[in-house]
């Protein structure tokens, strides 16, 4: 049932959409009491992995897991693998977890159009703790941290990635680094990326929760520092429930994704409205051609969109 609704909450259907909006005002009251993870990394630092061997230790603690992995989705194909489960393979057998692969259908950010939604309808369903697999994009991957309330960046040693600890961007909104595939040879230099990403974090401003973002080690494959890293996240959400961050996070989050849904609506009514649609490709084929700059198009299209009878109207 859980599944069916999720496919009914990312339907792009205008027919399933009233009926999908229905369905999250009834979660609503039953959704909050949950942590909510996000976990991001550039490509090969081990994110399923990280997480299924996160998410078994949680689950054996009696939690409800509900996974969220966000797949790429190609270019060219349209198409995303979603292989995810084949990835967590204890994980999926486990009978307090639940994994849901979603491509993320071209959006920015490393997560899926309505990941949001997803993770309300998981809590509803009774799971008390989130993982969110992002894409895997690097420095651009920053959605995830504005739905989730801790947010983890899985790092490797010894692949240049050191350096990127002294750039802000992902960097700063982590809560917290960690430095996986910590084990055999690569041990030390897994501990020496720790310190230097610590060292990092502390040039940062303060964050504003009270927390101090930590650097860890851990290696997903053989399951050490695992419990450690789960501990953190414990810390975490004890210390921003207590000192009502976490309330005051989430009502922002609230109102970034109002305004989000908003600017997506607008500029689908945009695209799609007929005083916009009949001249928009030879407007395309005017700045291709040379003809005229981008600039000059838009705000033609823009005036065109503005002036017309019907602009304030729904196109649906």
């Amino acid at each position: 049932m859980l599944s069916r609704a999720i496919t009914l909450i990312e339907s792009t259907l205008a027919a399933h959409q009233d009926l999908a909006e229905s369905l999250l005002e009834q979660c609503l009251p039953y959704t909050g009491n949950c942590t909510r993870v996000g976990v991001s990394g550039v490509p090969g630092v081990g994110k399923s992995t990280f997480i299924e061997a996160i998410g078994l230790h949680v689950a054996e603690l009696g939690h409800k897991v509900a996974v969220l992995a966000i797949d790429p989705r190609s270019e060219k194909t349209r198409g995303s693998i979603l292989g995810d489960k084949t990835r967590m393979e204890d994980l999926s057998k486990h009978p307090n977890a639940y994994i849901r692969p979603t491509s993320s259908g071209g959006a920015l950010g490393g997560v899926a159009p309505r990941t949001r939604e997803v993770m309300l309808l998981c809590e509803a369903a009774g799971f008390d703790v989130i993982l969110v697999e992002t894409v895997g994009v690097g420095q651009s991957e920053t959605q995830v941290a504005s739905m989730v309330d801790f947010f983890l960046l899985l790092m490797l040693a010894g692949a240049g990635d050191e350096l990127q600890g002294i750039k802000r961007g992902i960097m700063e909104l982590a809560d917290g680094v960690v430095i996986n595939k910590a084990d055999g040879d690569n041990k030390l230099l897994a501990e020496t990326a720790r310190i230097s990403y610590k060292r990092a974090l502390h040039l940062f401003r303060e964050n504003e929760s009270g927390w101090v973002p930590e650097a860890r080690t851990c290696s997903a494959l053989v399951g050490t520092g695992i419990a450690e890293v789960w501990e953190m996240i414990q810390r975490h959400h004890k210390l921003v429930t207590e000192n009502g961050w976490l309330t005051t996070k989430r009502t922002e989050q609230s109102s970034f994704w109002l305004h989000q849904i908003m600017e997506a609506a607008v500029l689908q009514h945009f695209y799609s409205h007929p005083a916009v649609q009949t001249v928009l490709e030879s407007y395309g084929n005017a700045v291709r051609e040379g003809k005229t700059v981008p600039r000059s198009a838009a705000k033609t299209l823009l005036r065109r969109y503005r002036e017309s009878p019907d602009a304030g109207k729904s196109s649906n």
